[in-house]
């Protein structure tokens, strides 16, 4: 559909994000008008050159308040919401953000009448131990609840150029003589390359996919936690050695740095909790489709795409091992 010969409106919250900008650039490539609903546009005009003259624009919004968003949604034919926090800080708590910004988000598409695509996690439960999985598991219930033809991706751990997984245990290793194996390093993610999920964002706002639908995202492997690390210590060039650290002393740690004002924590309790459950796709996912295979999307296996953003964490960078001076 099209308003007056130009093309369908999408507004993307948080797409200035990881995820998010990656959806914007899929979507404009697409030809779509994109509104980038962000809390500081200031900071989010290196979105600008990826389409044409007007074809993004962006605007202030901060899902804490809902005027903003209202004024965010007004005229978009399709909301995304790719808003998510790793921990909480001050007022963005996970209940604010991730529980009810995304019902205020579902509540102003619904009102204006657009389609809604949002985007959870892998292991998003109401009764879950974790306070980031249950936020998750009631913003998805909320939202089918106001918008039942919604589509829910829920995602593995998400790997990218700017992603906050193996680039932070990237830096552990370049600072620190060990890295830590939580809980044993046995529990199994399934890492998923960020732009495979910005394609099913895609393909949602295209109409493609199936309405009031929950599809779960997870990578070509299905990696244990301590593959991971081994995996980012080869691609470093680094030799370190890996520390068991029980749950209970890691979830201590945690909760101890959390408390330092102004430092964001290496790992927080909360995130503790949820590596005592493995975030891989389910059975049912992949025998009903609901998946990056079933959708006919060949996911990106991540030794193909680590070397191309963490060369820079290797001992002499790109030079490491080349017999070249830098």
């Amino acid at each position: 559909m099209t308003v007056n010969n130009l093309p369908p409106l999408v507004t993307v919250f948080g797409g200035s994000g990881f995820v998010g900008r990656h959806v914007v650039r899929t979507l404009v490539k697409r030809g779509y008008r994109v509104r980038v609903a962000v809390r500081r546009p200031d900071l989010a005009g290196f979105l600008l050159p990826a389409g044409y003259v007007g074809q993004i624009s962006l605007v202030q919004a901060n899902l804490r308040y809902r005027q903003s968003i209202d004024r965010a949604v007004e005229g978009a034919a399709h909301v995304v919401n790719c808003v998510g926090i790793l921990f909480e800080s001050g007022r963005n708590t996970f209940d604010a953000i991730q529980d009810t910004g995304a019902r205020s988000v579902a509540e102003a598409a619904a009102k204006a009448g657009a389609k809604f695509t949002h985007i959870s996690a892998i292991g998003a439960d109401v009764n879950s131990g974790s306070s980031y999985a249950r936020s998750k598991g009631r913003a998805e219930a909320s939202i089918l609840s106001l918008i039942p033809d919604a589509v829910i991706l829920r995602p593995s751990i998400v790997f990218g150029p700017e992603d906050n997984f193996f680039n932070k245990f990237a830096g552990m290793a370049r600072q620190l003589p060990a890295l830590p194996l939580i809980g044993g390093g046995k529990t199994k993610l399934q890492p998923v390359y960020v732009e495979d999920v910005a394609e099913v964002v895609g393909r949602s706002v295209d109409g493609t996919l199936t309405p009031g639908t929950t599809y779960e995202l997870g990578g070509a492997e299905v990696m244990t936690f301590r593959d991971c690390l081994e995996t980012v210590l080869r691609v470093t060039c680094r030799d370190r050695a890996l520390v068991s650290l029980p749950f209970g002393i890691a979830s201590m740690i945690g909760s101890i740095a959390s408390l330092i004002p102004f430092v964001k924590p290496p790992v927080t309790a909360d995130q503790v909790e949820l590596l005592k459950s493995d975030n891989v796709v389910s059975e049912s996912a992949v025998k009903e489709g609901r998946t990056l295979c079933g959708l006919g999307i060949s996911p990106v296996v991540p030794g193909s795409i680590l070397a191309s953003y963490l060369v820079h964490f290797r001992p002499q960078g790109q030079f490491t091992g080349s017999g070249k001076a830098a």
